[in-house]
């Protein structure tokens, strides 16, 4: 959902060509404070705000921008900006979205990726130290070789998904 916040002669119009062009629906608030209460009770994919709302009122702009959580702000002024563009600029803007989230995604996968590689080489290790030790009990044995195994497996999985 995206949400437009402006009171703009010509934002009626603007919300059905968002609607229309991004096939996402468009809630239309009236100012700053009613947009910081949809962002506090929602999750939006964008924040399209009237310029002039920002210029005239940025201490409740930086309310609203706390506010706003993973939806990318998106400023038009809506008294030269029509409907055309401005879905051009919330496209634009929701594909930088999706292009960013993309890219923290898989940030994250090598991230935790290198973690888990870093874990199950210190078990392979460990277990493979253990297993090389004189006289073990022969069920420590097979619970070792088990874990070894297992080990193995993960690592290989880790390896495989790109």
């Amino acid at each position: 959902m995206i949400l437009l916040i402006s009171a703009a002669k010509n934002a009626a119009n603007c919300v059905s060509a968002v609607e229309k062009n991004t096939g996402e629906r468009v809630q239309l608030v009236q100012n700053l404070s009613a947009g910081s209460a949809m962002l506090r009770g929602g999750e939006f994919s964008a924040v399209v705000v009237d310029q002039a709302f920002v210029d005239l009122n940025p201490i409740s702009a930086d309310v609203l921008w706390k506010h706003t959580g993973t939806a990318i702000p998106v400023f038009v002024n809506f008294a030269i900006s029509g409907a055309d563009r401005l879905v051009r600029d919330v496209l634009a803007a929701l594909s930088r979205r999706e292009k960013e989230r993309v890219l923290a995604t898989k940030a994250a996968e090598t991230a935790l990726r290198s973690e888990l590689n870093g874990a199950v080489t210190g078990i392979l290790l460990s277990s493979e130290l253990a297993l090389a030790l004189p006289s073990l009990p022969v069920g420590v044995v097979n619970k070792l070789q088990s874990v070894h195994e297992l080990a193995l497996q993960i690592r290989t999985r880790l390896g495989n998904v790109a």
